[in-house]
């Protein structure tokens, strides 16, 4: 990319992950200003559209898409090298964009990145979420503008992304207190088809858990709430607007509802989703490996 300057591919990629050039200019830290003429003069450098401006929502244009992949492949590997060049004086540098979830069961993910700090202390985390949950997740690890996350999907990797479980509880059923149900020793699945279903949105693990067991049991209960926060899921069954299937770490915060096993069992695994070892950085595998330690920790431990 003769006359292309790194600083511009990260402008560029900054707002094209955002489809914003305001929350791009955030994510680079610079004023949108800045940005703004920074991807202008690229496009008149390359003689090509990148950003289509004409509508309210920003979108890239054909070339434009063909270029980010570029874009963020010629970031990688400047990083990559950079890293490699830092580390061969014993301390890890650089920079590690991590997915989480909502909840992530037993993985303590703030204890996990406490002790990473310390000891790889010029490492800079980036944490983000997504309502969109672990599909946008594992697309993100997929086309490399995420290094890892955390996900709970079930089904076949993504090309380039490999996974491994982390964490596994069971999927508890959760009613107010005298719900028909709040008796039961367990309730399967088969037992919802006549109730109103707090559900979750589609690229949550959790989401796709409970529609393939309604779909294995023939039923297929309403779902008119589609929340993205299990808080919120746990106040609408408060209120008797519905019930819910929810992590068993989760319910077990809720003190002052019914919470009942569901047979056959729901397990909701939290896995690790990393890019295949030609496109991790030295610092994303030193993060990766300090989940998976933290995990057989936890495993000989029973914690």
């Amino acid at each position: 990319m003769v006359g292309v300057e790194m600083r511009q591919l990260e402008y560029f990629v900054a707002v094209a992950d955002e489809l914003s050039f305001s929350r791009g200019a955030a994510r680079v830290h610079v004023v949108q200003s800045a940005v703004s003429s920074a991807i202008a003069k690229l496009e008149r450098d390359l003689g090509v559209t990148l950003i289509d401006r004409s509508r309210l929502r920003i979108t890239l244009t054909a070339p434009g898409a063909a270029f980010l992949v570029e874009a963020r492949a010629t970031l990688d590997a400047a990083r990559r090298a950079r890293e490699t060049a830092t580390s061969f004086d014993g301390q890890l540098s650089g920079t590690v964009d991590l997915g989480t979830l909502q909840s992530t069961g037993s993985i303590d993910v703030p204890a996990v990145l406490s002790w990473f700090h310390d000891t790889h202390p010029l490492v800079s985390v980036r944490l983000r979420q997504s309502v969109g949950g672990s599909s946008d997740h594992l697309a993100a690890v997929a086309d490399g503008s995420m290094d890892l996350a955390l996900v709970a999907l079930t089904g076949r990797d993504p090309s380039g992304v490999t996974t491994r479980v982390l964490s596994s509880e069971p999927l508890l059923f959760v009613c107010w207190p005298g719900h028909r149900l709040s008796e039961r020793d367990h309730v399967g699945p088969a037992d919802l088809a006549r109730e109103t279903v707090v559900g979750y949105p589609r690229g949550w693990g959790v989401r796709r858990l409970s529609d393939e067991a309604f779909a294995d049991a023939a039923v297929d209960p309403a779902v008119p709430y589609e929340v993205s926060d299990y808080r919120t899921a746990a106040g609408l069954v408060r209120h008797r607007l519905g019930v819910t299937l929810m992590p068993a770490t989760e319910a077990a915060r809720l003190d002052d509802l019914c919470v009942l096993p569901v047979e056959p069992a729901i397990v909701w695994n939290v896995h690790l989703a990393t890019a295949g070892p030609k496109r991790s950085s030295a610092v994303a595998r030193a993060l990766a490996q300090a989940f998976v330690d933290d995990a057989e920790r936890r495993s000989s431990t029973g914690t």
